[in-house]
């Protein structure tokens, strides 16, 4: 796949390393006020962005099992992780831990370079992927999180009021009754994935802007560092492996679920962090480290694996 080369894959993921830095300009010389936008990219632009990707790919009862597949295989690693690090670390790094674990920056980072890399069919797959991913991270990770510092009352009622996962239920249900929805309004939510992208990307480099030395934690960087382009790499990589064992799996979805192991660090560590006031500067700094190891990693990763499941 020559959309692999570094070449091709260095500028995108420059370019998105350029929208940290101009968050951390904004911030520094405009003041903005990364939290406002951490709640919008929860409550708005995340659900809508989602619900136009659903919309436009139609769910079918193979996407969902791939939906499935990812929010049982981030959810395993992530309690997996809790169960062995919570004494470990304080309540607060153990939950962020926790939460890093089982997600990673399939969004506003991978999406950009799926769409480099795969058709538009391996694109709706990789979106479905990514829904598992996200689901993830508002239903058990957002969970896991808001354990560190509230209660399992508290918990719960943040994770309902999370609109994404009526977003999800809602496309679905459109789905189910073969509703589609006006061109128009369609066309109305093309602003979104952009959006989504360019702010979650810029609040990386906000939080970063407010971070003193007293924030960096080698212990916890390290150890999402490692779970990151360590376990989550193995785990897509055996993944797409079972899969082949039992079925005649495309190059495409396979790329698709290799590419979920390379991405770096979630910035909704940051974004979740900052919305329930749990170290968001230690978040920033790991997400920073891996961000800054993609355009290396990427490549090579999955040049690798494409190689070991014989798609090379």
């Amino acid at each position: 796949m020559e959309n692999l080369a570094f070449g091709a894959l260095s500028g995108p993921l420059l370019m998105l390393l350029s929208f940290v830095g101009l968050g951390f300009v904004a911030a520094r010389r405009l003041a903005v006020d990364p939290r406002p936008i951490a709640t919008l990219l929860i409550y708005l632009i995340a659900p809508f962005t989602f619900f136009r990707a659903l919309m436009n790919g139609g769910p079918t009862p193979d996407y969902v099992l791939l939906t499935l597949i990812l929010f049982c295989l981030s959810s395993a690693i992530a309690l997996t992780v809790r169960r062995l690090t919570r004494h470990r670390f304080g309540a607060q790094e153990g939950a962020l831990l926790a939460f890093s674990s089982g997600t990673g920056n399939t969004g506003y980072f991978g999406l950009p370079v799926a769409l480099i890399v795969l058709p538009p069919a391996g694109v709706t797959q990789y979106l479905f992927c990514i829904l598992g991913i996200t689901l993830y991270e508002f239903t058990v990770g957002f969970y896991l999180s808001a354990r560190g510092q509230f209660s399992i009352r508290q918990s719960l009622v943040k994770i309902v009021r999370l609109p994404l996962i009526y977003a999800f239920l809602a496309a679905l249900l459109l789905a189910q009754l073969d509703i589609a929805l006006p061109d128009a309004l369609m066309t109305s939510l093309d602003v979104f994935p952009a959006t989504y992208t360019l702010l979650g990307m810029m609040i990386i480099g906000m939080t970063l802007s407010r971070v003193t030395l007293a924030a960096w934690d080698t212990r916890l960087i390290v150890a999402c560092t490692l779970l990151r382009y360590g376990v989550w790499p193995l785990a897509t990589l055996g993944t797409v492996l079972l899969l082949q064992a039992f079925f005649a799996l495309s190059a495409d979805l396979a790329m698709a679920i290799l590419l979920l192991g390379v991405v770096p660090m979630a910035a909704n560590v940051v974004v979740v962090a900052m919305e329930l006031g749990m170290q968001p500067q230690k978040g920033a700094l790991a997400v920073l480290v891996t961000t800054l190891l993609a355009p290396l990693v990427i490549p090579l990763y999955l040049a690798g694996m494409l190689t070991l499941t014989g798609l090379g």
